[in-house]
């Protein structure tokens, strides 16, 4: 009797929505999400003249859901630690505008695709990744998010886009960059893309 209801206990489980089991990495990935979503959705922000506004109402969400000092650490890797303070603040600040300028219209050319939030794996006490999915009417896009938490807060400080992680593409050019030059080449080359992406 007792293995019968162990049983059905484990296929009601089963068939809960997955949503239930569902942590706080998870949700907090989710509801910035949503809030992209909002923004890109909100019928007064479709027009070109909106542009503006909407990019400052993403920059904003972009602030609570990334870690950009984590972000621009691990993008670095063992150079962040040949970079001093003000090194390190002007990267973080070009790194982001890169990062900004570089996806933003990818961003914006969100039309209403359909995005699935499928689970979280905690890989330590403090980090976890998150599994989505972005589908379309003719592909599925996996994008999965890992995120840390500091002082009680989870962020993203990874994005893996069809097993194409953003901090791993940027590390192969940055340590080509880095590689026999100083931390002052980076910045010079960093604040000329900015320029050039403006």
């Amino acid at each position: 009797m007792k293995r019968l209801f162990m049983n059905v206990i484990f296929l009601l489980l089963l068939l809960l929505p997955s949503s239930v089991f569902a942590g706080v990495p998870l949700d907090t990935v989710q509801v910035n999400v949503n809030k992209v979503l909002e923004v890109l959705r909100d019928p007064a922000l479709k027009p070109a003249s909106a542009k503006t506004v909407k990019k400052e109402k993403l920059r904003v969400i972009y602030e609570r859901m990334f870690d950009e000092v984590e972000l621009s650490r691990r993008a670095l890797a063992r150079h962040w630690n040949s970079l001093n303070a003000a090194q390190r603040q002007e990267f973080v600040h070009l790194f982001r505008q890169v990062l900004e300028n570089a996806y933003i219209d990818k961003i914006l050319s969100y039309t209403n695709e359909k995005i699935v939030f499928d689970r979280e794996r905690m890989l330590s006490a403090n980090q976890a990744e998150v599994t989505t999915r972005i589908v379309t009417s003719s592909k599925t896009i996996p994008i999965t998010y890992r995120v840390i938490q500091k002082g009680g807060i989870w962020k993203v400080y990874d994005v893996v886009v069809e097993n194409v992680s953003l901090i791993q593409n940027y590390r192969t050019q940055f340590n080509e960059i880095l590689n026999g030059q100083k931390p002052e080449q980076l910045l010079q080359t960093l604040r000329k893309k900015v320029k050039e992406q403006q």
